[in-house]
């Protein structure tokens, strides 16, 4: 049986100390290396946590600990596998999910190449016939340097670590971005498969384990599951029943999906795994609560749920059984279980067969770990292709309303009723929504359509109403907020980040991959849509439409839908551009290819294709490419693909297909605009663009009572059967 590891505990510890050591808490796997002398080449096996072998997934990792073999001797060594970025530097855990679940020696070759690892050593427990775990940690660390002397490389690396002063390592870890610090005493010996509180965890970023009792039913495009329900047991919970804390949706790529997917179906089962009954949005299935989730989340709330959880990955290396509720160990209670396991560590030392005294650990200087990549995005620079196939049963009847479908609830009336009341009194104020949380709204009397004599009041309540419908049109969804902060008519700005704004902390934010991002800077903070409290504040910051991106969160680099933005030039009128919009109809059912239109909410009309999951960016802006062409060509007095605007004919119609590309947007259907009417994106039936209609006759005023008769339109566009590309592309290619 390969060795267990020791584990550290969830304990406060002090930032300078001379008796602790302070090491990068690196987010990987634990791997416990023994490096046995063999003919030819020594031989190395990898061991997890829980003792699975792991050799066979990281050849690179066990090529490089072969170099140890010189030494002749029987070696165990105690480190972490981690996930390195592009440059060489430690990533976090999720991107090791492409590689600790393979067992075909052809995949993990692939994967070696894709995303190669590296392994840093911490702990030397082993050295020959002598076993170090008796020894204090500034031996066993000692000799691990000297065994390391001139041999560690890009894979093989030494932790950093600082003596008695661990300030200058926790600011870079909180600039960087890092999970936290371990925190270790410099006395203590090595305890094989015991959590000890000589060996601290200073964490940062609020990350544990979970485990799964069920998933939920997608909703809209998302393929196999929603969300996954996930729990901890605790003291006093019957048999293996888990307490609830809460779900998570993000974090997912298709791929992943689909893998999770497969796990959850192969353990379905009737009976919840819960200690009590969970509420859904959507229909609850159960399983054995056998798979544990790595995942991420900002705080815990008042009644024991997590806060913003982001799916990491699963882990194989951690029983389910074990997964409790981890918090921090009060600090009198820190000191005297440190002091009881100092007893212990005393007499276990009298068994040591070192002996020799506390040396101070010279400084080593190696990568530290970057800042982590982003739970609710792939971190990778392609999209990995979703498979098609469709698991588990969709909901029916009932279940199956979008809440999309109501406009408004009593809910959403009460915080009508509360803007209305503010701006009739002139005051500033905190409103209350539907699910407690509070949101504070400023100069509700502010005219932001002065001719219409029409408000930021107005605006507020007009979103208020209709969050229904276009809160799941922008649902994990990237936004880009064009800011007019004194009206249509004053200036306004772009503003494609959260910067230093404090919203509150139910407002979405999330942080996505640098090396995803359309515009180059160093923060990469997004609002993420989906909210009713993301939607008001961000209306409160005087944004007046809500522009998505095509892609989600969860998959950045993958559109559900693609759009073709029909686009007025001089002297070319509404019906002209409904004209070109039947002709786009026409040549979209030729390819038998769904399209849904809606009107821009100002002068033109966008058509919105959905995509097989998968798409990329690049492959969306290559068809709508192909069917703007094709229609200009067809029309090319009325229809134009050309870019610069003095070189298209007057009175044409400018087939945009460029707003395809990461990073652009357009506004979603049921927002707002700033155009002199006070005009909604508003979703259209092709009868009614057959026959004919005004864009002016959908304003925020005007809109929410035709919602309200015609329901969502727009639904469609989730419902669809997406476009067959490979169908597309071999018909034009002939």
């Amino acid at each position: 049986m390969p060795i267990a590891p020791m584990l550290a505990t969830l304990v406060d510890a002090p930032l300078t100390s001379p008796g602790l050591l302070y090491e990068p808490k690196y987010d990987g796997i634990r791997a416990i290396a023994e490096i046995e002398p063999a003919r030819g080449a020594p031989r190395v096996r990898l061991w997890s946590r829980l003792g699975n072998e792991k050799t066979a997934q990281f050849p690179s990792v066990v090529r490089a600990l072969q170099t140890l073999g010189v030494h002749g001797r029987r070696l165990v060594v105690d480190g972490e596998i981690v996930a390195l970025d592009a440059a060489g530097r430690p990533t976090g855990f999720q991107r090791l999910q492409s590689r600790i679940h393979l067992s075909d020696a052809h995949d993990v070759a692939r994967t070696e190449r894709a995303q190669p690892v590296a392994y840093i050593a911490f702990d030397l427990l082993c050295d020959g016939d002598r076993d170090l775990r008796g020894a204090m940690l500034t031996e066993r660390r000692q000799q691990l340097e000297s065994l390391l002397e001139g041999r560690t490389d890009a894979v093989l690396r030494l932790s950093e670590q600082a003596a008695g002063d661990g300030r200058a390592l926790h600011a870079r870890a909180r600039a960087e971005g890092w999970e936290g610090l371990i925190a270790k005493e410099a006395r203590s010996v090595y305890q094989s498969g015991r959590r000890s509180p000589t060996w601290r965890k200073i964490k940062l970023l609020k990350q544990q384990e979970f485990v799964i009792g069920g998933w939920t039913e997608p909703r809209q495009t998302r393929q196999y599951f929603g969300a996954l329900l996930l729990g901890v047991h605790e003291p006093g919970n019957p048999g293996d029943r888990l307490t609830y804390v809460g779900h998570t949706g993000t974090g997912f790529d298709g791929a992943e999906l689909r893998r999770v997917w497969t796990l959850l179906a192969s353990r379905a089962t009737d009976r919840s795994p819960f200690t009590e009954r969970i509420k859904s949005n959507e229909p609850a299935h159960w399983v054995r609560p056998e798979l544990v989730a790595q995942v991420r989340f900002t705080e815990w709330t008042d009644d024991n749920k997590l806060r913003h959880p982001v799916y990491l990955g699963l882990r194989d290396d951690k029983a389910a059984a074990e997964v409790v509720r981890e918090t921090p160990v009060p600090p009198r209670a820190s000191r005297a279980a440190a002091e009881r396991d100092d007893t212990g560590a005393a007499r276990a030392s009298d068994h040591s067969t070192g002996g020799a005294g506390p040396g101070r650990p010279r400084a080593v200087s190696v990568v530290l770990p970057s800042r982590p990549a982003a739970a609710s995005a792939t971190g990778r620079a392609q999209p990995t292709r979703r498979s098609t196939a469709r698991g588990g049963r969709r909901p029916t009847g009932e279940a199956r309303r979008s809440r999309a479908e109501r406009i408004p609830t009593p809910a959403d009336a009460a915080v009508v009723e509360q803007l209305r009341a503010l701006e009739a009194a002139r005051n500033d104020g905190t409103i209350v929504l539907p699910d407690g949380s509070r949101l504070g709204v400023t100069n509700l009397s502010k005219l932001f359509w002065p001719k219409l004599k029409l408000t930021k009041g107005d605006l507020l309540r007009y979103y208020a109403t209709v969050a229904p419908l276009i809160l799941p049109a922008v649902e994990d969804r990237p936004l880009v907020m064009k800011r007019f902060p004194n009206g249509v008519d004053g200036p306004a700005f772009y503003q494609q980040r959260s910067r230093q704004e404090q919203p509150p902390r139910e407002v979405r934010i999330e942080t996505l991959p640098a090396d995803i991002e359309p515009i180059s800077e160093p923060d990469a903070r997004r609002f993420i849509g989906g909210s009713l409290i993301t939607l008001l504040y961000m209306t409160q910051l005087a944004a007046i439409s809500q522009d998505p991106w095509f892609s989600r969160v969860q998959s950045p680099l993958e559109v559900d839908y693609v759009a073709l933005d029909l686009d007025p030039g001089d002297g070319a009128t509404f019906a002209r551009v409904l004209d070109v919009a039947r002709w786009v109809r026409d040549e979209l059912a030729s390819l038998k290819v769904p399209g849904v239109p809606k009107t821009s909410g100002s002068s033109g009309l966008h058509i919105y294709i959905p995509m097989p999951p998968g798409t990329s960016y690049e492959s969306g802006v290559l068809f709508c490419q192909i069917v703007a062409t094709v229609v200009a060509a067809h029309h090319p007095k009325v229809a134009t693909v050309e870019r610069k605007v003095k070189a298209r004919g007057k009175g044409t119609v400018y087939v945009d297909y460029l707003q395809n590309i990461l990073g652009k947007t357009l506004a979603t259907a049921y927002s707002a605009r700033a155009s002199a009417f006070a005009g909604v994106s508003t979703p259209l039936t092709w009868d009614e663009v057959d026959a004919g209609v005004d864009p002016r006759d959908f304003t925020i005023v005007t809109a929410p009572a035709r919602f309200a008769e015609v329901g969502d339109l727009w639904k469609r566009l989730r419902a669809s059967k997406p476009a067959s590309l490979e169908a597309v592309f071999r018909k034009y290619a002939r």
